[in-house]
């Protein structure tokens, strides 16, 4: 079975062959049958695999298919690694992609480019699952670069609106930046150890450089410019909250089981290169803590339902940056697994209130729809508390390993955790006010005619609110990958701290309460600060961002292309051709057709070379 691992982003690879070859001509049961069950077909396969692998008593499987290129030295092949990390992640991306898929399948029943939306989903988790399986960077990177092709498509599948085409362009410009610095990474990498095999470059990473090597701390640096890029960090984190255009289930693959994700999985694989560069990987955590604050603050302010989803998923790849950070590395992909379960869970549930209230997204025109659309008010209820860490549900048990993993390092270590607990404060604040806002409180003008259901979203909604309460029981076999089971040792705090952690999000929770439900706190009374008013605004434009970019880059890059609207360069090389030509013309003069004049010039020419060869 484990010799079929190639299978796994093969099967979703021909579902987005078959579904472009035939341009939508398929009838959409069809197509439906194509695109989910694809990605089924691959999890089945998963599962199979996972359960060999995990009976087998190894810690690692390779499975080379052929050699992609072979250079000299070097060797590329298209060859799949399975350990303990690329288990967990294919499951991950099959399982909850497989729901997604299902859950679409219903979604966009009614569009025109249903099969075309397929086979951009299909190709997505295709290239996901090589990025995750590939046991050299090379592979990784193409796989790295098709997510990358994918989410511009997906964002932008809904292309005659401008604003969704700007919102796809965005993204891929953004994360270019972070892809570019990690090729480069990748360059310095081969050009010091002589290998992109993952395993074999780690080794050798390991016995060449010392703790503290200036390459080392290049190469670190560089990759984690591509993992900023690909999981909206900062200060690459920009073109997140705008992916939203894209449809809701597109939303939910992005940031649950596959591109958000990317960065964490990379600095995971190569963490042995962070350990390597430990000012690094204290930079990892520390943008990961800074980034988590930030999306907070902006969710706090945001009124578009999946836009709170998206800022509070930036939030929680900072968590999984801080547990990197720190060293949990375990911890950091507990965490990314059970985020996929609610943040899967959420946005599905936000794409059901959605469709059932004709494409309405703004939540301070929703209100009281607990009763009329009970299905997603679980759902909401169920991924909100795991979203906060309500004791015992999945987040709880992951973010309380990270935090605990902060507090467990020497130094700035009770700074780290503080900042997490706060941001895990907010984060009760936001998750509760949109489900307050949503499901409570008065109608604020659009009511929903039934719920848009059937056993084609409503089956993965029933089935992620379970995997939102119950996945953190789970245990990950990450021990072998990291060498250590840092993440699920026992950490011996007090029971203050324990129950500080505990009561952060539950006072958030509270606070959003009295704001949104009881009415015991005022917001308008609070926006009448003139400083509150400002920080509004501050916090809903994501901080000035894309303010600061706009100057910095992109219109002095618009100035340049006006003042070279008739394109100088092209100038410069108009000059060449006026040359050439006039060369020309003067050549096609000496073409006489008279005998003696070529005669002449041939015999000129011999004594002109000849006095040279004599004086010189």
């Amino acid at each position: 079975m484990l010799d079929l691992i190639w299978l796994l982003p093969t099967f979703p690879l021909l579902g987005f062959l078959v579904l472009v070859l035939t341009a939508g001509k398929l009838p959409k049961p069809i197509v439906a049958l194509i695109g989910a069950g694809s990605v089924g077909a691959s999890f089945l396969l998963a599962a199979l695999i996972a359960f060999q692998f995990a009976n087998g008593g190894e810690d690692h499987y390779v499975r080379e298919v052929w050699t992609w290129m072979a250079v000299g030295d070097f060797r590329s092949g298209f060859s799949f690694y399975l350990d303990g990390l690329s288990m967990v992640m294919m499951l991950i991306i099959t399982g909850i992609g497989f729901l997604i898929h299902l859950y679409a399948t219903g979604y966009m029943a009614d569009d025109p480019g249903y099969s075309r939306f397929f086979s951009y989903m299909n190709l997505f988790v295709a290239a996901m699952l090589m990025l995750v399986l590939g046991d050299n960077l090379v592979l990784l990177y193409l796989g790295w670069e098709g997510v990358g092709l994918c989410s511009y498509l997906l964002i932008g599948f809904w292309y005659t609106n401008p604003e969704n085409g700007y919102a796809a362009r965005k993204a891929f410009v953004v994360t270019r930046v972070g892809d570019t610095s990690m090729a480069i990474g990748l360059f310095l990498l081969f050009a010091q150890l002589g290998t992109l095999n993952i395993q074999d470059m780690l080794s050798a990473a390991e016995t060449e450089w010392a703790v503290g090597s200036g390459f080392a701390i290049a190469a670190s640096l560089l990759l984690l410019g591509g993992a900023v890029g690909k999981s909206a960090q900062l200060p690459l984190q920009t073109w997140l909250p705008d992916a939203m255009a894209g449809p809701t289930p597109i939303s939910a693959l992005i940031h649950a089981a596959t591109m958000v994700t990317a960065g964490v999985y990379l600095i995971a694989r190569t963490h042995v290169l962070f350990e390597l560069a430990p000012d690094v990987q204290m930079l990892v955590a520390w943008i990961g803590l800074i980034t988590l604050l930030m999306a907070g603050f902006t969710a706090l302010t945001q009124s578009d339902i999946k836009r709170v989803l998206a800022y509070s998923t930036v939030s929680q790849i900072g968590y999984m940056f801080l547990g990197l950070g720190v060293g949990a590395w375990s911890a950091a992909i507990f965490h990314l697994m059970t985020h996929a379960f609610f943040k899967a869970l959420l946005f599905l549930a936000s794409g059901t209130v959605i469709l059932s209230l004709h494409h309405e997204q703004d939540i301070f025109k929703m209100g009281n729809l607990r009763k009329k659309l009970p299905v997603s008010f679980l759902s909401f209820l169920i991924g909100s508390l795991a979203l906060t860490a309500f004791p015992f549900t999945s987040g709880y048990f992951s973010k309380d390993e990270i935090l605990l993993g902060a507090l467990a390092l020497e130094g700035v270590g009770t700074w780290l955790w503080l900042g997490g607990v706060l941001g895990a404060f907010f984060t009760g604040i936001y998750t509760f006010r949109l489900f307050f806002l949503v499901f409570f409180g008065e109608s604020r003008g659009h009511e929903p005619d039934k719920e848009v259901g059937g056993w084609h979203m409503n089956g993965p909604l029933y089935l992620l609110m379970v995997g939102a309460l119950l996945a953190g029981f789970l245990h990950l076999p990450l021990e072998a990958v990291f060498n250590h089971g840092e993440a699920f040792e026992e950490h011996h705090v007090s029971a203050l701290v324990h129950g500080f952690m505990i009561a952060s999000p539950l006072i958030g929770i509270g606070v959003s309460y009295l704001f949104y439900m009881s009415g015991s706190l005022s917001v308008a009374g609070l926006m009448g600060n003139p400083l509150s008013r400002l920080l509004h605004r501050f916090w809903h434009s994501g901080w000035g961002m894309d303010w600061l970019y706009d100057r910095l880059f992109v219109f002095p890059f618009l100035w340049l292309a006006r003042i070279n609207r008739a394109d100088l360069i092209d100038r410069c090389y108009g000059v060449l051709v006026e040359l050439s030509r006039a060369g020309n013309e003067l050549l096609v003069r000496t073409q006489t057709g008279y005998l003696r004049w070529y005669a002449l010039s041939v015999v000129g020419g011999l004594v002109l070379i000849v006095s040279l060869g004599v004086l010189l």
